[in-house]
């Protein structure tokens, strides 16, 4: 099932910040959640693959990897041959890819809800930021899976114990069949990975949609949605935090998205 959960004032948001599991034999805390941040309520989850490729994304997206790796080896060698370094690598870059993007931040994820659109329409809409139980979506890994993990001592799959499962996209899609996907922790190809604390789900061909899989699946699947009246309040919260693109996207890209919002005229 999916909890949608209304959030109207700051104090309710920043419950967010405080989900953490004691944990007695470690005596500390920990959570087990992944957060995605999305700046329209109206938006679904949604692979940009299926955004860009829609009903032919399945014969596209062969292509679309192997012209990426063709003119990208290059800057990445390790490319060549590495199916799921290739969508990786290309998510980062803008590629359309079956990866959807997720982080452990849960300010990360509050980030990307009131940032990345038309400043002119913050107050027009409701953003959104989803939580999923990683521990939960595991447990409906193949048991090959599940048993890498346990022997690895890991949360989630590194890009190098998935190509011990798997050669490729038919043998992972044939593996999930629409009823499972992997979390994947990517490599720090740069500072702005490791910077949003990302991680990826790589979404089976057979998964036609995600929310109805998480309803299906997922007891710990929660919606919050934001509503507009508090997002620039969110907003301005955050950038005293010191959570903006010239954190999260270190470089002069990020420097100036983060000037052009900070002196936003309303």
């Amino acid at each position: 099932m999916i909890k949608i959960i209304h959030l109207h004032t700051l104090e309710e948001v920043s419950k967010l910040f405080l989900e953490q599991v004691y944990y007695e034999k470690e005596e500390r805390y920990r959570s087990a959640f992944l957060y995605r941040g999305m700046p329209n309520a109206k938006f679904k989850l949604m692979t940009s693959l299926e955004r860009n490729c829609k009903e032919k994304k399945t014969d596209i997206e062969k292509p679309i990897l192997r012209n990426f790796a063709k003119y990208a080896i290059s800057e990445d060698p390790m490319l060549e041959g590495n199916i799921f370094r290739q969508m990786i690598v290309g998510q980062h870059h803008g590629l359309p890819t079956r990866l959807l993007d997720w982080t452990i931040s849960p300010l990360t994820a509050l980030h990307f809800a009131t940032s990345g659109e038309d400043l002119s329409k913050m107050s027009k809409h409701d953003c959104l930021v989803w939580k999923i139980d990683y521990k939960e979506i595991n447990a409906l890994l193949p048991e090959k899976y599940r048993e890498i993990l346990r022997k690895e001592n890991a949360n989630l799959m590194s890009v190098d114990m998935l190509r011990t499962l798997v050669s490729g996209i038919e043998d992972y899609d044939q593996d999930m069949n629409g009823s499972a996907m992997v979390l994947v922790e990517p490599p720090s190809l740069e500072q702005r990975i490791a910077n949003q604390y990302s991680y990826f789900s790589i979404i089976p061909d057979q998964m036609t949609d995600i929310e109805e899989f998480l309803a299906r699946n997922t007891k710990n699947t929660v919606c919050y949605v934001i509503d507009k009246d508090i997002r620039w309040r969110i907003r301005d919260m955050l950038d005293q935090m010191n959570v903006n693109e010239r954190i999260l996207s270190p470089g002069l890209d990020g420097v100036s998205q983060w000037i052009k919002r900070h002196y936003y005229v309303k």
